[in-house]
């Protein structure tokens, strides 16, 4: 039997990595053939680095993947299919695999041809809805479910509705040697005559260290020769946010309550051999944890496992694990209850080792080989009931190996601290003509995108530049100009209706996914100031750009019943403008399609999201049916031209197709997709954005894969080489939406592409 191990790995520094490379070993010991782990299997390894070449794996790491790249995971799934496993085992932790809450190993799993083993090490009890989509999906997917508690299994089955009988518990794994007679860590110097308590693991703040060193000041008053030793580095992610704050913060509590010499830290990440040394050298293991939502913790069973006496708070774990007699308990944050139960445990030497005679001996059946073993069961039933056949799989609508990758570099080459350059001269900044509000609207949304999928630091740091210039154009009555010379002179005084929309376009879309609070507030801040300007609106694209925005606000905000009856008002002039226009050859809202067109159904589609207005919905399916017919009949995005417009009973224009019209086509799609949930329209839109790619009129491509930029633009004669802010966030936007929409794809595969599109 031949399994592909999908998990962090060693030398990455992460428990997940130690788990899987433990349960390998466990498993390949009941092989005695097995010479190697890699004749058992192999892994494909996750990496918290952008290079494939940042950590030296060892030879069983067959494939990585980089954790924001989701073509890797694509690539994994072919890797794995054609392999010689039988089986996946993945271990779960939301943290480790890319997209919002780890949403991109979906479209992996999605596309196993092998039957799958889940083990999920976390297991929240107040889920987000993807979080809680994502548990259910791999559920789904896999033959087994393996937990390690009868809590996590209570949560499955009440709070994500998976079946009782897809639930297995294997508790957590540790290590089977026994302690040595001579054990050299007894003669470390923070345990030489020392009693010693001993945390262990990667230090963070959620860990609740301060607790113990609070109540070391009575410990030591009754047991002076007590030391605390905390063992284990900075959690990699705190190192990289807040460096040693939180170690400092610790040794400067300790120094204050005056037990700095009874505290001891060893600032290392020791093998398994060691630390049993470690845990049979002290007196009492403390997990101080500070609340109750720790499903699986391995450094409590690891602990147990080695025979010591654990106190520790009454997370879900430590609740089940310490029962009947293994270990004790005190109340989160509780420094004195920790105080008592340590004190009495130091007075007591027959209680400290009927606790520890408990823990051994309930540790003897969590010895890894006996875990491998039962892990050997589940792969081999898992492996004689898989049937393909029942399993849900279809060719993605969205193909991820096509798309070029994300890249920021023309935008940073036409940003500068002003905000970002309207107009470029083939992939150069064409500094003469200055900003507009559009662009530095569009780029704003654009960075908030880019910051949601990855964290982004290019992008984030990008947001500020844009927020401000929508501050520094807003007028004193909260109106907004839009031209701002390179010398930073305003060009007019007030600007158009389309770029007044697009800002509040881009503020509502930052206050409904601000990257931080003061952001938000800023956003209100001028958002709330240009509201007396919404009733002014005349034309349909400043009131369409504006819906969207008002639609993203009352998403955070939907008890503004002032601002729903906005949304409101300014719906109905579209649905009047459709009304009066339209015949039975002639869907639209005025007698020409100009620019932007997809703009307009849109709206409507936020709009009814938010109100629920029926003739928004019907009006915004017959636009873009309409608009479908006449711009993707040849199999190919043929947007309305420029060159003329497309005047009622004229000509259709082939050209000047511009890029914007790409974008909201793209985006049209993807909100009909979100609110109605039919395949078909994220085959529409996957179907526009390849516009960009060369699927167009000229087979010509409008991304260019040298600058990153984009082209303004098709001609009669070929592309319009120029690469201005405009077509490049149209690009951009379509390309993180596009990304959006993949993250989905094990949503769309189950209702089928064929599905006839009709209305909810």
């Amino acid at each position: 039997m031949k399994i592909a191990y999908i998990s962090t790995y060693p030398p990455r520094e992460c428990g997940l990595a130690t788990f899987n490379q433990n349960l390998m070993r466990a498993i390949n010991a009941n092989f005695p053939e097995r010479n190697s782990l890699a004749h058992g299997g192999f892994v494909v390894a996750l990496n918290d680095s952008e290079s494939l070449q940042h950590y030296e794996y060892p030879e069983e790491v067959k494939y990585v993947i980089r954790q924001d790249h989701q073509k890797d995971y694509i690539r994994a799934a072919n890797y794995i299919n054609t392999s010689n496993a039988d089986v996946c085992i993945m271990e779960h932790e939301f943290g480790i695999y890319g997209g919002e809450s780890g949403i991109y190993i979906l479209p992996l799993i999605n596309r196993l041809e092998k039957p799958l083993i889940s083990i999920l090490h976390t297991i929240l009890k107040d889920p987000s809805y993807v979080q809680r989509i994502i548990i259910r999906e791999i559920a789904e997917q896999s033959s087994k479910i393996i937990v390690m508690s009868q809590r996590a299994v209570e949560f499955l089955t009440t709070i994500y509705d998976i079946p009782a009988e897809k639930i297995q518990i294997i508790e957590h794994g540790v290590p089977d040697v026994e302690a040595l007679d001579d054990n050299p860590v007894k003669n470390l110097s923070s345990f030489k005559k020392h009693r010693v308590l001993l945390t262990f693991g990667l230090l963070s703040r959620n860990k609740g260290l301060e607790t113990v060193i609070k109540a070391l000041p009575r410990i030591v008053a009754k047991h002076p020769d007590v030391m605390y030793v905390i063992l284990g580095n900075t959690h990699p992610g705190v190192i990289k946010s807040s460096g040693e704050e939180y170690r400092d913060h610790l040794k400067t509590l300790a120094s204050q309550l005056g037990v700095s010499a009874n505290l001891a830290f060893i600032n290392k990440f020791v093998s398994e051999e060691e630390l049993v040394n470690y845990l049979t050298a002290c007196e009492i293991y403390v997990t101080p944890y500070l609340n109750e939502a720790q499903i699986t913790s391995g450094t409590l069973s690891y602990a147990v496992g080695a025979g010591a006496a654990v106190v520790s708070t009454p997370y879900w774990h430590a609740t089940e694990l310490l029962a009947d007699k293994r270990g004790r308990l005190f109340d989160f944050k509780n420094s004195d209850t920790l105080a008592d139960t340590v004190i009495e445990l130091l007075d007591q030497d027959r209680v400290l080792k009927e606790l520890k005679e408990n823990a051994y001996q309930y540790g003897l059946h969590l010895r890894w080989p006996v875990v491998g073993a039962e892990f050997i069961k589940v792969a081999q039933e898992a492996i004689v009931r898989f049937d393909f056949s029942d399993k849900i799989l279809k060719n993605s609508i969205v193909d991820p190996e096509i798309l070029p990758k994300f890249s920021l570099t023309h935008v940073l080459r036409l940003t500068d601290d002003t905000g970002i350059v309207q107009h470029a001269k083939y992939g150069i900044p064409n500094l003469k003509e200055g900003y507009c509000l559009d662009d530095n609207a569009r780029a704003l949304i654009m960075a908030l995108m880019a910051y949601q999928r990855s964290k982004s630091r290019e992008a984030f740091e990008l947001l500020p530049i844009y927020l401000s210039y929508i501050h520094y154009m807003q007028t004193d009555d909260g109106n907004f100009r839009n031209f701002l010379s390179f010398d930073r002179r305003y060009l007019d005084e007030v600007g158009s209706e389309d770029s007044f929309g697009r800002t509040i376009w881009a503020l509502g879309h930052l206050i409904s996914c601000a990257a931080s609070n003061s952001y938000r507030e800023f956003s209100l801040e001028i958002f709330h100031k240009s509201v007396p300007h919404f009733a002014a609106l005349k034309h349909l694209r400043g009131m369409a750009n504006t819906i969207i925005g008002i639609s993203l606000y009352l998403q955070v905000y939907p008890t503004d019943e002032g601002m729903v009856k906005i949304l409101s008002e300014l719906t109905q002039p579209l649905i009047d403008a459709y009304e009066d226009t339209q015949s039975e050859d002639w869907q639209w809202f005025e007698e020409k399609m100009t620019y932007d067109n997809a703009i307009l159904p849109l709206a409507l589609l936020h709009s009814c999201e938010i109100t629920g207005n029926e003739d928004a919905k019907r009006i915004a399916l017959a636009t873009m049916a309409f608009l479908d017919k006449l711009t993707l009949s040849n199999g190919y995005l043929s947007p309305v031209g420029n060159d003329g417009w497309y005047y009622r009973g004229g000509s259709f224009p082939t050209f000047d197709q511009q890029a914007i019209e790409t974008m909201a086509m793209v985006l049209m799609h993807f909100q009909a997709y979100q609110i109605f949930r039919i395949p078909q329209y994220v085959e529409k839109m996957f179907l526009s954005y390849k516009w960009f790619l060369g699927e167009n009129t000229l087979r010509a491509p409008l991304y260019d894969h040298e600058t990153k930029g984009c082209c303004d633009g098709l001609l009669p004669t070929g592309i319009n080489r120029n690469q201005g802010a405009e077509s490049t966030l149209a690009y951009l936007i379509s390309h993180l939406t596009v990304l959006k929409a993949f993250e989905l794809e094990y949503e769309y595969n189950k209702y089928g592409s064929s599905q006839k599109m009709e209305t909810c």
